[in-house]
């Protein structure tokens, strides 16, 4: 990710400078994780910078917070429109958009005082292909990770809050330690779940298998665009099911999916060769028709891009 800053962050309903985008030491997101975010890309197409999918994120950051009763105060069309904002004043192309709502600063108790409005803010910044450029063409090397996935009835998998990200922060540094690029976890009882921050697609036969819900992954945005191309433009079959451990080994082809990985194709998991060991030609076919779409190469007959230039 390019941690460089940009000039402004849209913070509580107003653009300030990025430095000034700050919050006390005591506050309770810091201290106990109570905030949801989303993760959005503006892709730059000859219509000028258009987001993906954003009311499909605003919607999940606004259910997010209901599952943890974290009132907004403002309206899912105000927030849209900062993450517009963002992209315009900071003159960016194209980047990557994290709306974050927090619990402040309100006392050091776990449950916070009644009344209490969350605060939200929102910044952009250019960002590359998560998992490297070459990744994209030539996979990833992965590994199954020691740590399982959440349980739905522990802490909500559907909802995109933070604290569910030190789920995330063990495999990734895992896997890294371990000499890989990225992991597949499992769930509870032992299924595939998803990755550090990705969802994962099996190909096998010409049919594309991915995990239900139930499986502790986030219902990614991007897992439900690939679903609907392969269906609906490669006229592919796409079975939600349980994916077994053994599945991944005997894969023709593994890629995953998310909002910063994109589509990028895994070349191997725990050393073992997926398929040829690169990108396969479905994998290549579906990069093909999203990156058509989301930079506006192609009739957007879904309405998934929105303008930031209104």
């Amino acid at each position: 990710m390019n941690n460089q800053p940009t000039k402004y962050i849209w913070f509580d309903g107003k653009m300030v400078p990025w430095e000034q985008a700050t919050v006390h030491v005591t506050c309770h997101a810091l201290h106990y994780g109570s905030a949801v975010f989303e993760g959005i890309r503006a892709y730059d197409t000859a219509s000028g910078p258009q987001v993906f999918r954003l009311k499909e994120h605003i919607d999940r950051l606004f259910n997010s917070a209901k599952i943890y009763r974290f009132p907004i105060p403002f309206t899912k069309q105000e927030v849209m429109d900062a993450c517009c904002k963002v992209i315009t004043d900071n003159g960016l192309p194209s980047g990557y958009i994290r709306p974050l709502v927090f619990i402040g600063p309100v006392g050091l108790g776990v449950r916070f005082p009644a009344g209490t409005k969350a605060q939200v803010m929102v910044c952009a910044l250019p960002w590359g292909a998560y998992l490297g450029e070459e990744g994209l063409q030539k996979g990833v090397d992965v590994c199954v990770s020691s740590w399982h996935r959440l349980h739905p009835n522990t802490i909500p998998t559907e909802a995109k809050a933070a604290g569910n990200y030190l789920s995330s922060i063990l495999i990734a540094n895992e896997c890294a330690q371990n000499g890989y690029t990225e992991a597949i976890a499992l769930d509870t009882n032992g299924y595939v779940s998803e990755g550090s921050g990705e969802n994962v697609f099996v190909v096998k036969d010409n049919v594309l298998y991915t995990a239900p819900y139930t499986c502790g992954l986030l219902p990614g945005i991007t897992r439900h665009s690939i679903i609907t191309l392969a269906r609906e433009v490669l006229g592919l079959e796409v079975r939600e099911q349980l994916i077994p451990r053994e599945m991944v080994y005997m894969a023709d082809e593994l890629f995953f999916t998310g909002t910063a990985a994109e589509i990028t194709p895994i070349a191997s998991v725990d050393g073992i060769e997926v398929g040829p060991g690169h990108r396969g030609p479905i994998t290549e076919r579906l990069q093909s028709v999203f990156f058509d779409v989301v930079k506006g190469k192609v009739e957007d007959k879904w309405g998934w891009l929105t303008p930031v230039a209104k």
